[in-house]
């Protein structure tokens, strides 16, 4: 059994890439967060007030339906959890994913990517999702990071 577990959100595949190589890093398990119904190339389109994902981000009570409820939460120690940023913080099913388990105890590392923001004050905002977790709040990782590059970040923790 694994103690850690790279847990992550993907809308477009750039945070899935990122993930994938941090779990092989980290000789970590992997677990993709999905929406019961998966963003459309139009859902993400930031620039339309009336799209899905600014529907939802404009809506602090939003909380994106999970595909599923499978990540065995329990089994892990750390997880380190990974999302692009949308509106300078994590997507609204982020939130959904956090309050769907119990983290209590548990140390939750973020990692994110994103074309042009950081990650701002997301640890503190995600913190009322999961009392009584631990949050760091780790680092952007755009780009293309070597897995040596994530290795040493995840030995330096």
């Amino acid at each position: 059994m694994s103690k850690t577990l790279v847990a992550f959100f993907s809308a477009s595949g750039t945070t899935k890439r990122v993930a994938e190589k941090l779990a092989a890093a980290a000789g970590s398990d992997l677990y993709e967060i999905k929406p019961a119904v998966p963003y459309t190339h139009e859902d993400l389109n930031w620039q339309d007030k009336n799209s899905r994902s600014s529907v939802e981000m404009n809506d602090p009570s939003s909380r994106p339906e999970l595909a599923d409820r499978n990540a065995h939460i329990e089994d892990y120690e750390r997880i380190f959890l990974g999302f692009p940023i949308w509106w300078y913080t994590a997507p609204h099913i982020i939130r959904t994913f956090l309050e769907s388990y119990d983290f209590t105890g548990k140390t939750i590392v973020l990692f994110a990517t994103s074309g042009s923001s950081g990650i701002g004050k997301t640890g503190k905002e995600l913190a009322f999702s999961c009392p009584g977790a631990k949050i760091i709040e780790g680092r952007m990782l755009n780009g293309n990071p070597s897995e040596a590059e994530l290795k040493k970040w995840v030995e330096s923790l």
